[in-house]
């Protein structure tokens, strides 16, 4: 697998064998560096924390690998830098037409990167132990939960 140069500032994940979910508010970055290896990661993009002012850029280096990206419904995807060795693919069901954009690079070695928006990323942000965690928090301080809906934000 080509090493690609890292970003500068980037939040850096790394998945070897494992499964790694980010969900709710956990970043302010706009730069993410993720390395996985037969693994799979979910990153929720959708906080208002980050801003999409700027394009945010994803720099990826998969081998036999998925990456699920949750993003606000208007998040323009180019990956045009992404390079794509034996199989590989982006699923954008429904692409974005925002003015906000995200920019994929890297190298894609029998991996996929699944974009999700809308009520598809609420349902995979749902289907997590994080969520699960959040909701007995929010049901034992009285507020809401925020892991399916980041916009959202605690009450309490």
């Amino acid at each position: 697998m080509m090493t690609a140069t890292p970003l500068e500032s980037a939040e850096r994940i790394h998945a070897d064998h494992a499964t790694v979910k980010h969900l709710g508010h956990w970043t302010e970055a706009t730069e993410f560096d993720v390395r996985a290896r037969r693994a799979t990661v979910v990153l929720d993009l959708r906080s208002p924390r980050i801003g999409w002012g700027e394009p945010v850029s994803v720099r990826l280096e998969l081998l036999s690998a998925a990456v699920t990206l949750l993003l606000p419904e208007d998040v323009a995807v180019d990956s045009w830098d992404l390079a794509f060795t034996r199989r590989g693919r982006v699923k954008d069901a429904q692409p974005g037409t925002g003015p906000a954009l995200l920019r994929l690079a890297g190298v894609v070695t029998d991996g996929e990167i699944r974009i999700r928006r809308g009520g598809t990323a609420q349902l995979t942000a749902m289907c997590s132990r994080a969520y699960l965690d959040d909701l007995r928090r929010a049901h034992r301080e009285g507020g809401l939960p925020v892991v399916d809906d980041p916009t959202r934000e605690r009450t309490h």
